[in-house]
């Protein structure tokens, strides 16, 4: 281990700010703004809506930070739960995030992908759910290839995903001329909600629970982290509400709402002419594409970690690796299965919504793991220590709460489909406990 440790400790502020905002910024800035001038109807209250997502996500980022430095162990969210609360509730987050995270965020991209190819192409719009489906199965099929593919498509995507960001939010603002600020959407949602564009807004913000990953890896991480974390996710709100001022500069915002995942290629179009904007469109797709590359490898491992130690059905098909490409094959097929059944009954913002509720219930177990791990006293020689503590901690905790009941009261749906995949959860974990206890009293005797 201390090798291993050893090996890491190379990263430094830049490269670990680079990393910060590579694994946040995805699909949600070009897919969301339509969606959360909706939810609002008044662009005052959207650019807000951001605002408030980006604060929950740098308060959230921070105290992960601690706990992931407390906690020095593989598996992310999954580990720190089951670290302090134990294996009930452990087994419960990671069955969470294989049934319907993992696959709603699969499912969303894949069809954001889909919607915005269909547009570049001039199909109907009835093809962009079959566009989705081809490009999940797709990549789905080269991850279990080996990883190589993977690492090409990510270094492009990274790229990809800038260029428009830069050029939309530099050129936007310069040379737009509609009014920004107290603007009627024109939004004919029933209920007008907040909470609805927040929930939207940390869709894009998704992605900050991999920066307190990084910690073994830094030269001096209780400098180095919480300033890579802070610049870093400081940088994406800046990106993110820039691209917003320049969209509503371009575009008035009703037109923002009516053409959805499509508005920011018609926003490159209106600065760049129709060439322009298909070159920035192709830049978003590229950044969608890697993004989705990068969930389909990952996510995968999550049911497969689980399976090894039995605590999945089929547990031993799971958990097995293909010989020749040493890839978890039946755990990555499952999770692609999930995704394309969530693709068929659900539109991207329903999938979007129901991922980023059902992993904020852990997420704010996890935050309120902080006062347990101090109260415990446990590594009490830590790298790290979560700044303006416990301000920093609760702002975390209170912005998830307030996801948790305003899904509930304007989408109480999707907040009561993700609460009873939990609640099923229980007896299939009861079930494989009895199960691998029967199968050590076997082995003992």
């Amino acid at each position: 281990m201390e090798k291993e440790l050893n090996l890491k400790k190379n990263i430094g502020f830049f490269v670990s700010t680079s990393l910060v905002i590579g694994t946040v910024i995805g699909s949600g800035i070009f897919m969301k703004p339509g969606v959360v001038l909706s939810s609002t109807a008044n662009s005052t209250m959207a650019l807000l809506a951001w605002l408030i997502g980006g604060i929950i996500t740098l308060a959230s980022g921070l105290t992960i930070a601690e706990v992931s430095v407390k906690i020095p162990k593989t598996g992310g969210l999954y580990a720190y739960i089951e670290e302090v609360y134990g294996k009930l509730w452990g087994f419960l987050c990671g069955w969470v995030q294989t049934i319907i995270y993992g696959p709603a965020v699969i499912g969303a991209l894949g069809l954001y992908f889909g919607s915005i190819t269909a547009d570049f192409l001039g199909f109907p719009d009835s093809s962009k759910v079959w566009i989705g489906i081809l490009t999940v199965l797709l990549l789905g099929g080269l991850n279990l290839l080996g990883t190589q593919f993977g690492g090409f498509i990510q270094t492009v995507s990274t790229v990809g995903k800038l260029i428009p960001i830069i050029l939309i939010a530099v050129f936007g603002i310069f040379k737009g001329d509609v009014s920004i600020f107290n603007v009627d959407s024109g939004s004919t949602a029933q209920t007008l909600s907040m909470g609805a564009a927040v929930l939207a807004t940390l869709w894009a913000y998704d992605g900050w629970m991999n920066v307190g990953f990084m910690a073994g890896e830094m030269k001096n991480p209780a400098k180095t982290l919480p300033r890579a974390i802070i610049s870093g996710i400081v940088v994406v709100i800046v990106c993110y509400l820039s691209v917003n001022f320049a969209m509503l500069h371009l575009l008035p915002a009703n037109e923002i709402v009516d053409l959805g995942p499509n508005a920011a290629s018609a926003a490159a179009s209106s600065l760049f002419g129709a060439i322009g904007g298909k070159i920035i469109a192709i830049g978003i797709l590229v950044s969608i594409f890697g993004c989705l590359n990068g969930k389909i490898f990952t996510f995968p491992r999550i049911p497969f970690a689980m399976a090894e130690r039995g605590f999945l059905p089929a547990a031993k098909l799971l958990s097995s690796i293909h010989p020749k490409f040493k890839t978890p094959v039946a755990a990555t097929v499952f999770q692609i299965i999930l995704s394309v059944v969530m693709m068929i009954l659900w539109n991207p913002d329903r999938l979007t919504d129901m991922a980023i509720f059902a992993v904020f219930l852990f997420y704010g177990m996890a935050f309120f793991a902080v006062f347990i791990l101090r109260k415990n006293n446990k590594s009490e020689a830590s790298l790290y220590k979560v700044p303006l503590y416990p301000i920093t901690p609760i702002i975390a905790i209170i912005g998830t709460i307030y996801i948790i009941v305003s899904t509930l009261m304007h989408e109480p749906m999707d907040g009561l489909f993700s609460i009873g995949i939990l609640i099923i959860g229980l007896p299939v974990y009861w079930m494989l406990k009895s199960a691998n206890t029967r199968k050590t009293v076997g082995k003992a005797r």
